[in-house]
């Protein structure tokens, strides 16, 4: 279920299993991304989406200080 999370529950949730997918391009997940985040850039995603574990809660990150 999609939903705002505060980055201490997105800690927790992935010391339990979680993943971070960060959806941004890859030359911003280069320059900053959350520790255990894998990069699955957005306009690339739907080709991607495979090498998600649908087994594990998702958690999608998007940062943009705009």
């Amino acid at each position: 279920m999609p939903g705002h999370v505060e980055r201490d529950a997105i800690e927790e949730m992935v010391e339990h299993g979680a993943q971070l997918v960060e959806v941004l391009p890859p030359e911003e997940y280069a320059e900053d991304h959350l520790p255990g985040a894998v990069s699955h850039p957005l306009r690339q995603l739907d080709d991607e989406a495979g090498d998600i574990d649908r087994s594990r809660p998702v958690i999608v990150y998007c940062w943009d200080a705009a």
